[in-house]
């Protein structure tokens, strides 16, 4: 194992190395020592920088939370363009990519990265899935603003159905290609008529 490799940003790096170890393996494969392993560094380095595995896996998925809410910002841009169908399953398939699905997993069945997420961002439900609610119910919120969502539209439901919907989508590929089809048909049948413009 090397031992007197510098890194120019460790933090960077190592979260790096644990999306190539997600990418490659799933929440499974994603310990410290595959993290150091994959980033080219002694065990050492990651517990310099963070206090604990625990810490590290909290900071990596808050700076992952950071990258989804700068695509949200592009899919709330797009209101007013395109249709709300097509922007949100681009938003999608984008947001749902294969480490965001392993981060699901991760958060879900990891309760101290959890407590760790719930202290940063005190806010209800699972981190990571309430984030992407937020954000699509961001858009939402500003194409009925648009009127291109009825007027009576309850966002705030809507938002959470299309996460969990797309969700189980994802999650059930196991590394398959999943048709951008696929993901219009339910984001069209999650909203149904309350898409005034199509």
């Amino acid at each position: 194992m090397p031992t007197g490799v510098h890194l120019r940003d460790p933090r960077d790096q190592l979260f790096a190395a644990a999306e190539q170890v997600l990418r490659q393996g799933g929440p499974d494969a994603l310990t410290s020592r595959a993290v150091t392993a994959q980033a080219g560094c002694a065990k050492g380095v990651l517990h310099r920088h963070f206090e604990s595995f625990d810490a590290f896996l909290a900071e990596f998925v808050l700076d992952r939370i950071g990258l989804m809410q700068a695509q949200g910002a592009v899919l709330r841009d797009s209101a007013g363009t395109g249709t709300v169908v097509d922007n949100l399953t681009d938003a999608l398939i984008k947001l749902f990519d294969p480490v965001a699905v392993s981060i699901v997993a991760l958060v879900t069945f990891h309760n101290q990265v959890r407590v760790r997420l719930r202290e940063a961002r005190p806010i209800a439900g699972l981190p990571v899935m309430t984030e992407l609610g937020i954000i699509l119910s961001g858009y939402l919120t500003a194409e009925r603003d648009l009127g291109r969502i009825a007027a009576g539209a309850e966002v705030d439901r809507l938002a959470p159905t299309l996460v969990g919907a797309a969700h189980l989508l994802f999650a059930g590929l196991d590394g398959l290609p999943l048709w951008p089809e696929d993901v219009r048909s339910v984001v069209a049948s999650v909203l149904g008529d309350a898409v005034t413009a199509r």
